[in-house]
């Protein structure tokens, strides 16, 4: 059974920086596409990164495009977010989001969330002004 678990989030000013974490336990990460979502409250669930297993490629939401750095480390099954310039409209849940294994997923469609079958319960990020 896949999990996942994130960390890292909390109360951040305007203008800092956050890493967040998800460690995946549970079949073979390297085969894995990870992802990134939030989730601010009213809204629905958001795209905001992924990383392919299949060539390490990266792909970002414009909205966080130049600010968020989405990584991987296969040796130690963790993914990562890091982000720099918070903004207050960032505040939100986010979730690190896994697809099935060996799945291969095409460019225009990283940015679903259906293409993700495994999820973590998230970790708040607030932004405050």
């Amino acid at each position: 059974q896949v999990q996942l678990v994130e960390s890292g989030g909390g109360l951040v000013q305007a203008g800092g920086s956050l890493r967040l974490s998800c460690s995946v336990s549970g079949g073979t990460f390297s085969r894995y596409t990870m992802a990134w979502f939030r989730q601010a409250p009213g809204k629905e669930r958001d795209f905001v990164a992924t990383v392919t297993w299949t060539d390490g490629s990266t792909y970002y939401s414009d909205s966080v495009k130049g600010r968020f750095t989405i990584s991987r480390d296969s040796a130690k099954n963790m993914v990562y977010l890091q982000i720099h310039s918070l903004k207050p409209e960032d505040t939100s849940v986010y979730y690190c989001a896994a697809t099935s294994e060996g799945i291969v997923v095409a460019p225009n469609l990283v940015r679903r969330a259906q293409v993700y079958n495994y999820w973590g319960q998230g970790t708040q990020v607030t932004v405050s002004s």
